[in-house]
């Protein structure tokens, strides 16, 4: 046999091999944990490290509903912190938990996720499951805090993850004083008079509350302050 002839079929009997192992996936790389809130948790730590403690502060704790709300703005007459992080489901506040909390102890939080768990897929049981998990974190963390979840909102774009919401919220309002927080029911205060989510409220994207929106949150939120505590005055912060 000639050697060519020899050498070209060894070539044929690798080529199925060559074949197999240009085809076959590369393994992923490793994944920052912090993606893709790396940028903002960062900030949060550096703002913990070059303000002063704020103590007795409410702290604003979830996503980009909280995120994206003045809370300054809306509660001038108390110190705040907000710690809203766009796309952050309940997982992802679960994970960075350590990183998110300000110095000093606050004397109320205010608490909203979910409704990200439910658009990525999520069931209602296991966001609910997750959301009291976080619930009981804070309240072991701050046992004389108080603590207040807002319900899961309804939006025009996710509309049809209503009745799961509906789910969610109706879990968590069962286990509110069992748990020791306050259930607030922010969502239908967002419905036009067809019970359909009121446009209105919301940006251009269908998902975000405008400032109309926030402004009932704000008066549900500024009414539950007064309500936990009496000494609160509007024209000054909390004593």
């Amino acid at each position: 046999m000639p050697s060519w002839y020899a050498l070209l079929l060894a070539l044929l009997a690798l080529a199925p091999m060559v074949t197999a192992w240009a085809e076959a996936p590369s393994p992923p790389p490793n994944a920052d944990p912090a993606f893709p809130f790396a940028r903002e948790i960062e900030a949060f730590a550096k703002d913990n490290a070059a303000q002063p403690p704020v103590p007795d502060a409410t702290l604003f704790l979830g996503s980009s509903s909280i995120r994206l709300w003045d809370i300054a703005g809306s509660f001038a007459n108390i110190s705040t912190v907000n710690r809203g992080f766009g796309g952050a489901s309940t997982s992802d506040v679960l994970r960075h938990y350590a990183r998110l909390l300000p110095p000093a102890k606050p004397r109320s939080i205010v608490i909203y996720v979910g409704e990200n768990d439910l658009a990525a897929g999520a069931n209602p049981d296991k966001v609910a499951d997750d959301v009291l998990t976080l619930l009981r974190r804070l309240r072991a963390d701050y046992p004389r805090a108080a603590i207040a979840f807002l319900s899961l909102k309804p939006s025009p774009i996710r509309w049809t993850l209503q009745p799961k919401m509906a789910a969610v919220n109706g879990i968590l309002a069962e286990k509110a004083k069992a748990e020791r927080f306050t259930y607030l029911d922010v969502g239908s205060v967002l419905l036009a008079p067809d019970g359909l989510p009121d446009a209105s409220l919301f940006r251009p994207d269908g998902l975000h509350m405008n400032a109309q929106g926030y402004q009932r949150w704000t008066r549900l939120v500024d009414a539950w302050l007064d309500s936990v505590d009496p000494k609160r005055k509007r024209g000054g912060k909390a004593s």
